[in-house]
């Protein structure tokens, strides 16, 4: 099968990045609709894009194939409310977190189901979504959810449900990680006597740099690490440093704390 209509709830940065992408890979705007109660969001999505932009659902939702939900998890209830008459024969993919996908099955009619965490770097096309499809999902659709998805980046199916809760906590939230080691290293840079402008560009640079090496490597980071580690060295001074204030554990506590809050927020909004 190919995907050749598609109807987004909720206009938000993550479905804009999405129909952005979209448009830009060569499907037809008016192939893409989105249901955004924001007026002025609107009004963006159709100067910006030319996809149709709806207020409220129609009857004209029947002939999407696929629906993407992608609105905040505590809205997700009201907003299905009025899709639900038309949809019940739609593939739906969900980017919303911590609405599990029984309750997608409930609210829609249909138990053709894939769920999606993707993270904020999906908005420049370098993000990573983790994925997992229902039973009913066929191999077909599965390769026209990554189809729809491509143009956010990188794509990674887990077979379970739960797992989803793991890459929330690793990929989803992951980039605010980055940001705060950046906002330190940052900081660091400063207080050692470089200007704000230089500690950014030499952080930033080196982060992404080490990221490639890594990526291209093929080995991993611990021995990465151990080539550039001389002992008695500047490397080998920080590295004691980091591991007496006890980082690697620290790190590992602040990561189960966020697959702890994804699956409390399935209890809480997604049953």
């Amino acid at each position: 099968m190919t995907l050749s209509s598609v109807v987004f709830v909720g206009g938000g940065n993550m479905a804009g990045a999405l129909m952005g992408g979209l448009v830009r890979s060569g499907w037809a705007a008016s192939a893409i609709s989105v249901i955004e109660p924001e007026a002025s969001r609107r009004a963006v999505l159709e100067a910006s894009l030319g996809v149709r932009a709806l207020g409220t659902a129609d009857p004209t939702l029947g002939d999407a194939e696929c629906v993407v939900w992608a609105v905040k998890p505590q809205l997700f209830q009201a907003a299905a409310a009025p899709c639900a008459a038309h949809i019940a024969g739609a593939l739906q993919l969900s980017v919303m977190a911590g609405i599990r996908s029984d309750a997608i099955v409930r609210a829609t009619g249909s138990d053709r189901v894939v769920r999606a965490m993707p993270n904020t770097p999906a908005l420049i096309g370098k993000g990573i979504s983790g994925l997992y499809a229902r039973p009913a999902v066929s191999p077909d659709e599965c390769v026209e959810v990554e189809r729809l998805l491509a143009p956010t980046g990188e794509a990674l199916w887990v077979e379970r449900e739960e797992q989803l809760d793991a890459v929330t906590a690793l990929s989803g939230s992951g980039p605010a990680y980055v940001f705060y080691v950046l906002e330190a290293w940052i900081d660091a840079g400063v207080e050692l006597g470089l200007s704000p402008a230089q500690s950014r560009q030499l952080a930033l640079s080196t982060l992404a740099g080490a990221t490639a090496l890594a990526q291209d490597a093929g080995e991993p980071p611990e021995v990465l690490r151990q080539r550039v580690t001389s002992k008695g060295g500047t490397t080998h001074a920080a590295i004691s440093s980091l591991d007496a204030d006890g980082v690697k554990a620290a790190f590992l506590r602040a990561l189960k704390a966020a697959h702890r809050r994804a699956a409390e927020l399935g209890d809480e909004f997604g049953r």
